[in-house]
């Protein structure tokens, strides 16, 4: 894969949340947060895309792990849905394919067949 689209795609993440941060702190204080209703949302909008943008960070991870589309549609599905549970339980699979020897290491550049 070529840096280009992953270069643009974090640039955007972090142009994003950087706006997103702005924003949220132009209409609220960041210790003043008192839930979803009135003008409280701001903090809590910032974090949910803070979250989701972790999460899509993570998804790159598995795109490049998974080679083929079902997997990779299913994993999004499930991280969007899920969140660090299913980040977690992707980590767990592939800790469970390590053989008894190898490094926990080595599950972050090898590919699944």
């Amino acid at each position: 894969m070529s840096q280009i689209p992953l270069k643009l795609l974090f640039s955007c993440i972090f142009l994003a949340l950087f706006a997103c941060s702005v924003w949220a702190s132009i209409h609220q204080n960041m210790f003043a947060w008192g839930g979803l209703e009135g003008p409280d949302r701001y903090w809590t909008i910032a974090t949910l895309m803070d979250a989701y943008f972790g999460f899509l960070t993570f998804y790159v991870w598995v795109f490049y792990k998974e080679m083929r589309w079902l997997p990779r549609l299913l994993w999004l599905v499930a991280i969007m849905l899920l969140g660090n549970m299913a980040m977690s339980s992707y980590v767990l699979v592939q800790l469970a394919r390590l053989r008894r020897n190898d490094a926990a290491s080595s599950i972050l550049a090898a590919r699944n067949p």
